[in-house]
């Protein structure tokens, strides 16, 4: 490790993390993204689609250790000290449970708390160096793995917090008026949809359904919208198509690098927000917080819909598509090019220098 290696300013380490949180969302998530829900409904004709479908709910559950290697790989750090930050990642995500001795896999754990996680490792991994000589081996997965994954496990329950009070929030805005909750709704899930914060762990944390879970799902649709039109200009066609497929937790950087970006993606949720309440598009609590990924949010919201199957296919197909493109092609129109608010540069995918 070079001597300019080892002398990281904070805000270059920071990045680092943030690229290679961003990068690992998409390896992570990208499969069970595209072939969940097709899998699913082949699953109903053929058993082997059902074998499928758990092979790529179980990939999903990597995501903890993906993030924590790629994180690793962003500081250049050897195999052995990689897949020690990636494992601590894992250990400190929370993505399992012990009950009565046996460990369960239920999510991919908190993305907030394995980031820290996975920057403790880091920083007692490239500490220690070649310190300990010939007990690295035996000494460095202890120190800097376990050790780290201890301390990410008792930030857990602390770092939780910020997820189950943001939900809090959330929940009071369901007892307005049905379009001022759908706006409210909406603009902040399609803000969250590109934060560490998991929409859909508060979406099923505070139970919400109905024409609540409706407006969650538009406002992801609406930051998807926006962020496929800006990615367009300034990406390759693979990242704009994994933010359109799903992956747009991957422009987590761009968020805390450009906060404007939140500007053309609440104008595209309030005004697709407000079409949902007008069609009371509804969901449930399972399937807020996906958009139109798998088509999980169009295909729910059918269910709840009365009248003839091809009117409700076009009245989805309307709020979940043609709104939030349209919208978010407005705003990119206005607040880019017409008001200069901000440069197409925003869009584009951060990888750390």
């Amino acid at each position: 490790m070079s001597e300019q290696e080892t002398k990281l300013s904070a805000k270059i380490f920071f990045n680092r993390v943030l690229a290679g949180t961003a990068t690992g969302i998409v390896v992570g998530l990208i499969p069970n993204a595209i072939l969940g829900e097709l899998f699913k409904y082949f699953g109903t004709k053929m058993d082997v689609f059902i074998s499928l479908l758990h092979v790529v709910q179980g990939f999903q559950y990597s995501v903890p250790i993906i993030v924590g290697v790629l994180i690793a790989m962003q500081f250049k750090l050897n195999p052995m000290q990689t897949i020690i930050v990636g494992a601590a990642a894992l250990v400190g995500s929370g993505a399992y449970v012990i009950t009565d001795g046996a460990f369960m896999l239920v999510g991919i754990g908190d993305l907030i708390n394995t980031m820290i996680t996975a920057s403790l490792a880091v920083i007692l991994v490239r500490a220690i160096g070649n310190k300990l000589g010939s007990m690295t081996i035996l000494l460095l997965p202890i120190i800097a793995g376990a050790g780290a994954g201890a301390v990410g496990s008792f930030t857990l329950p602390y770092v939780k917090m910020i997820t189950s009070t943001i939900g809090t929030l959330i929940n009071s805005f369901t007892e307005l008026q049905p379009i001022l909750m759908s706006v409210l709704i909406a603009v902040s899930f399609s803000i969250l949809i590109i934060s560490p914060i998991s929409t859909v762990a508060i979406a099923t944390a505070i139970g919400l359904s109905g024409l609540a879970s409706g407006a969650a799902n538009i406002g992801i649709c609406a930051a998807a919208a926006t962020l496929v039109i800006g990615s367009m200009k300034v990406n390759s066609l693979g990242v704009t198509s994994s933010v359109g497929l799903g992956a747009m937790k991957m422009m987590m950087p761009n968020l805390i690098k450009h906060p404007i970006i939140c500007l053309p993606i609440a104008f595209s949720a309030v005004i697709s927000a407000v079409f949902a309440a007008l069609f009371n598009i509804q969901g449930t609590p399972f399937s807020a917080g996906f958009g139109f990924s798998g088509l999980v949010g169009p295909i729910n919201a059918v269910k709840f819909m009365e009248g003839s199957v091809g009117t409700n296919i076009s009245i989805a197909v309307l709020v979940f598509f043609v709104i939030p493109f349209a919208s978010a092609f407005i705003g990119d129109l206005v607040f880019g090019k017409v008001l200069k608010i901000y440069d197409k540069d925003i869009f584009k995918f951060f990888t750390a220098q």
